[in-house]
């Protein structure tokens, strides 16, 4: 359970936070990044029972961080794009784009379209999940506007 869920939570926190001071994002706001990390790599972990696809898995990370990102932004009052960014950091498929690229040079034509169309899923599955959660807290958002009654 330690080494196969929390620990690479706690790596994905730690990667965040370097990341956020990168992104020149100071006091607590970095720690927010980092658990916005930890919360996508969580979700990432926990849904590999039930769906079996790495693509999947990343649309749920990328869900699960852009809800997380928006609740935070919110809440503090700041930009929800500096959180979401630096959370998404420790899901960027740079492993696949690095094969990808390796195989295209050394000739594997095979292994080269099938990383780099994994790789692909990888990223649109996780642009899909900011996509889908950014628009339902937009929607949301206007549907309660306009509910309030004007004075």
């Amino acid at each position: 359970m330690l080494e196969s869920l929390i620990l690479p939570c706690v790596y994905a926190f730690f990667a965040s936070l370097g990341f956020a001071y990168l992104f020149n994002i100071h006091g607590f706001g970095t720690v927010v990044c980092g658990l916005g990390g930890a919360v996508g790599w969580l979700a990432y972990l926990l849904s590999a029972p039930f769906v079996h696809s790495v693509i999947i898995q990343s649309f749920f990370a990328g869900l699960a961080i852009s809800i997380f990102s928006e609740i935070m932004g919110r809440v503090r009052k700041a930009p929800v794009t500096g959180y979401l960014l630096v959370a998404f950091f420790p899901l960027v498929p740079g492993g696949g784009i690095y094969y990808t690229m390796k195989y295209c040079m050394d000739g594997q034509t095979d292994l080269f379209i099938s990383k780099g169309l994994e790789t692909l899923g990888i990223a649109g599955a996780l642009a899909a999940g900011v996509v889908l959660a950014s628009s339902a807290v937009r929607l949301f958002t206007n549907f309660h506007n306009q509910r309030r009654p004007s004075h």
